[in-house]
């Protein structure tokens, strides 16, 4: 009998289903762009490895975010969407959408009307749906610029919003929501030059810390080397460390980057690399757990290599990304900064996209479609160029997750597989 109960047990255990990773946030469960999936597609085109593709009622650059049996994507109609009669500012819509994670089904959509006046002029196709959700059990959050920041439950039932400032930049709105304990923290800077903190129950003010000035990117929770979580923040001029808990100002370091700061940071070892700008210095690192001005005490080094807007990785000692202009991936050591590569890409354009790294490749998403793959060492080797072109802007970061790779264009999200 005893052996019975044992056999049903061992067999009921091993027959449950499997519980899948989620990527609730910008950049994956940690936001370092990096993903533990295994059997990725290395080749692709429209007609081959594509699982299942799912068209989008409007055009957006935010990424999918992917929680138990759903996916959620935001996206924009009613004004200057490529491609489409330009409309009115009257009719400009932001949507978030529910689709089913295993068929890109979508289940439901939720509409939000802009609060006006918007940008008028979406400069290089920046458009009004930059912004990722970030999701939890509960809620997902989304950020809307100047619109501001709403909760909804997972059946698409509005719970709070909130606002964030009432300015917009000329690119736009961009940075996306960033959980942290009980808080949703939003850095913005351009809506008004500020990194807020809200109550994920209410969407109430907790924090907020003033004078963040051109920062587009999306903030990191990082720990140092004493243990403890740092908020960091690159900006103009600055990158600012904060207490995530209470707002409380730890230290700044002096960039010499005079440009504004789009791409995201990554972390190792309680060391932070910062991209951004586009002359001059646009690239540094600097040590967490400081206290004050920590520029000559913190600040390792400076390059004159870097992203103006697409985010690195960090890989083995090593950083990278690919230049946003002219298609040049590259290769340095995160120590010093020194590059061990730098390649132009044949037939690479520009690229948002931040850097994907999985299964010892590297994934970098261009503007017009194409997708450079290339390996995870310190020989440049590009193993693929695959093109998925649809006549839309390709400016979404890629998801890699459930052994599929997830690529959001304009008009569609395509899900690839072997």
């Amino acid at each position: 009998m005893l052996h019975r109960i044992l056999a049903t047990l061992v067999f009921g255990f091993f027959t449950l289903p499997l519980i899948a990773a989620d990527w609730p946030r910008f950049r994956g469960p940690d936001g370092s762009g990096i993903s533990a999936e295994k059997g990725l597609p290395v080749t692709w085109s429209t007609k081959e490895s594509v699982a299942w593709k799912t068209d989008l009622p409007g055009s957006g650059s935010s990424s999918p975010v992917f929680i138990g049996d759903k996916i959620f994507l935001t996206c924009w109609t009613g004004y200057k969407v490529p491609g489409q009669p330009g409309g009115t500012q009257a009719d400009l819509r932001r949507h978030l959408l529910c689709l089913d994670r295993k068929s890109g089904k979508q289940v439901w959509e939720k509409n939000v009307a802009a609060k006006l006046p918007e940008l008028d002029v979406s400069r290089e196709g920046d458009g009004y749906a930059s912004n990722t959700p970030a999701v939890d059990a509960e809620r997902v959050y989304c950020f809307f610029g100047k619109t501001g920041v709403f909760a909804f439950d997972h059946s698409g039932k509005q719970l709070w919003q909130a606002d964030a400032g009432d300015r917009f930049g000329a690119w736009g709105s961009s940075a996306s929501p960033v959980l942290y304990g009980d808080l949703v923290i939003i850095n913005a800077s351009i809506e008004s030059d500020s990194v807020i903190a809200l109550d994920k129950k209410d969407g109430k003010e907790k924090w907020r810390v003033k004078g963040i000035k051109e920062a587009w990117n999306t903030p990191l929770v990082v720990k140092n080397k004493d243990g403890k979580d740092e908020l960091i923040v690159p900006a103009a001029k600055k990158v600012y460390g904060i207490n995530p808990t209470n707002g409380e100002a730890l230290w700044t370091c002096e960039t010499d980057i005079t440009w504004y700061m789009v791409p995201s940071v990554v972390v190792n070892d309680g060391v932070v690399y910062c991209l951004g700008g586009r002359s001059g210095v646009i690239g540094l690192a600097v040590r967490t757990g400081g206290k004050g001005d920590v520029t000559k005490t913190h600040r390792l080094w400076t390059s004159k290599k870097g992203s103006n807007v697409s985010s690195p990785v960090f890989h083995d000692g090593h950083l990278y990304w690919m230049n946003d202009s002219n298609g040049t991936a590259y290769c340095a050591k995160a120590d010093t900064g020194e590059v061990v590569y730098e390649e132009k890409v044949p037939r690479a354009g520009g690229v948002y996209a931040s850097a994907l790294l999985a299964d010892g490749r590297i994934y970098y998403v261009g503007r017009e479609g194409r997708t450079y793959v290339v390996a995870a060492k310190l020989k440049f080797e590009l193993l693929a160029t695959n093109d998925l072109s649809d006549r839309s802007l390709f400016d979404a970061s890629p998801v890699a997750i459930d052994g599929r790779l997830f690529i959001r264009s304009g008009k569609a999200l395509y899900c690839l597989a072997k």
